[in-house]
């Protein structure tokens, strides 16, 4: 197998972006967004998902964090969708459960070529320090719709919003190592009675 990395660039009005992967990396992230609490939540995906992640934005921050962060969700899938290829060989389907303290949370995932996104996270608050918790959503529309993936998430209990949405990171990371995962048994096979994905 060749190796499953990407260098994708993505430049609007709005936003200027680049992400950098290695899928079989060692979990190194390395972040410059203007958007912290996000780069947390990258951090969880690079860690938890051992993908190699470096990614750059310059945003209308001074607007506010919306296109910056809908747009690294786009960047993010495209670059993702490049290195896997054909798809061939790997898992397919991923799914993670991950708790922190009082919150639990459960991401699958299926590298399915049709991008579907269902999401329900019932926030305690409606920001993060001042990340506005609505802007989730986007980033993880931008994602399935670039990354051609169907995506379910499920913060199924939680008091803290920061612990809501870190659980979700981090389950949402170890489902994407799973379902990007090189299956030994499947060979040069298509995951898809299709033949296609």
């Amino acid at each position: 197998m060749s190796d499953r990395i990407a260098d994708v660039s993505r430049d609007t009005l709005e936003t200027q972006i680049s992400v950098a992967l290695n899928l079989d990396g060692q979990g190194l992230g390395k972040f410059d967004t203007g958007v912290p609490f996000l780069e947390h939540m990258m951090d969880q995906i690079a860690r938890h998902g051992m993908i190699d992640l470096d990614i750059t934005c310059k945003g209308d921050t001074h607007i506010d964090d919306h296109h910056s962060v809908e747009d690294i969700g786009i960047t993010l899938g495209q670059a993702i969708a490049e290195a896997l290829g054909s798809k061939r060989g790997i898992r397919r389907y991923g799914h993670a459960y991950v708790p922190l303290d009082e919150a639990l949370s459960r991401v699958v995932i299926d590298f399915s070529g049709r991008p579907g996104l269902v999401m329900n996270i019932p926030f305690t608050q409606k920001r993060i320090g001042q990340f506005d918790t609505e802007l989730f959503w986007e980033f993880f529309q931008g994602f399935v719709n670039h990354a051609q993936v169907t995506l379910h998430i499920d913060c199924l209990r939680g008091a803290n919003a920061h612990h809501q949405i870190e659980t979700v990171f981090k389950a949402f990371g170890r489902a994407v190592r799973m379902a990007l995962e090189v299956d030994p048994r499947m060979g040069d096979a298509m995951p898809s009675t299709k033949g296609t994905l």
